[in-house]
């Protein structure tokens, strides 16, 4: 009598998330729960140099052989920046309220007086510049994210704040990358962001052959944080292999 073996489905490939701009793993934090359920998870820190390309370069030895990559903000720029050096490693691709330009020379001026504010004991300030509350949805819930925003900060202190400006001042213009990145590709932009605007958010998923755009209702910068449960379905979703609400070109 013969015996029915049955055999576990491929497991899913490992995800990789990548916070932004001074963030640790706590502005992925609802995702994790979520998604690390179904897949193994690793968090990535954006400061670990002062150029996206010394970070990818550190980065890409430690990286499975095949990933998923979630991004949000600076960690796209550095996301992008792995899809250059390994892009036959990456399945598909998330990017959170991120930029693909590069610093325009007046703002990588300005970002040099937060550098001098900051090294005199001014860092939450300095990070109310860079972050506003402006950028994030006027919900009851904005100044507990401010809350965790500042704290996160606080965590990783003036060292990495250093080197996360001068990642900003420096990045590339990516754009070149981005048409060449062939996988299915998500961009998620909150709609009351005022640092990633809805126009530059569009322009970042129609350049990218795959690209699909979601925009999150009521969130702005921090839409992971701000409607944690929308973004976390939308990420299930496309992790799964299947589309939100928009096709693929």
């Amino acid at each position: 009598m013969s015996s029915l073996v049955l055999r576990d489905p491929t497991p899913p490939e490992p995800l990789v998330l990548i916070p932004g701009f001074m963030a640790d793993a706590r502005s992925f934090m609802p995702q994790l729960v979520r998604l690390g359920a179904d897949r193994p998870v690793v968090i990535l820190s954006p400061g670990i140099g002062d150029t996206v390309e010394k970070i990818a370069a550190r980065i890409v030895p430690q990286l499975p052989p095949s990933f998923a990559l979630v991004a949000h903000g600076l960690g796209g720029n550095i996301a992008i920046e792995i899809l250059r050096k390994r892009p036959a490693a990456v399945t598909r691709v998330a990017l959170i309220s991120t930029d693909p330009l590069p610093d325009t020379p007046q703002v990588a001026a300005e970002r040099e007086a937060l550098l001098v504010a900051a090294k005199t004991g001014h860092l939450q300030a300095c990070m109310a510049r860079m972050l506003p509350a402006t950028a994030l949805h006027d919900a009851p819930w904005r100044d507990e994210i401010m809350a965790l925003v500042a704290d996160m900060a606080d965590s990783l202190g003036l060292i990495q704040f250093q080197r996360h400006l001068r990642v900003l001042q420096r990045r590339p213009d990516q754009q070149k990358t981005l048409r060449k990145v062939h996988v299915p590709t998500m961009i998620i932009a909150g709609e009351s962001d005022t640092l990633v605007p809805r126009r530059r958010a569009e322009f970042l998923a129609a350049m990218m052959p795959q690209g699909c755009l979601e925009i999150v209702a009521e969130a702005g910068h921090l839409p992971q944080l701000e409607q944690p449960e929308a973004v976390t379905k939308l990420l299930h979703t496309f992790l799964s292999g299947r589309l939100p609400t928009l096709m693929l070109k």
